[in-house]
């Protein structure tokens, strides 16, 4: 998948949570994690509205908008 379609990784950044720390959090693989933040494939509904829940944001703060495209 080359095109972005989530920011998690802007979101962990600007929150100073590692990945690693999110991947105890949701009882995930760091790998899986890894490949969430660059795209290369994306979670579940479920798994993005647990994260924002964790991250304590709203779920479309890790979504990149496509509305100005």
């Amino acid at each position: 998948m080359d095109e972005r379609i989530n920011k998690i990784k802007e979101v962990l950044v600007r929150k100073g949570i590692s990945q690693k720390d999110l991947a105890e959090k949701l009882g995930k693989n760091e790998h899986t994690i890894s490949n969430w933040c660059i795209n290369k494939s994306q979670p579940h509904l479920k798994e993005l509205q647990r994260i924002a829940e964790i991250l304590d944001v709203d779920i479309c703060e890790l979504l990149v908008s496509r509305k100005d495209k």
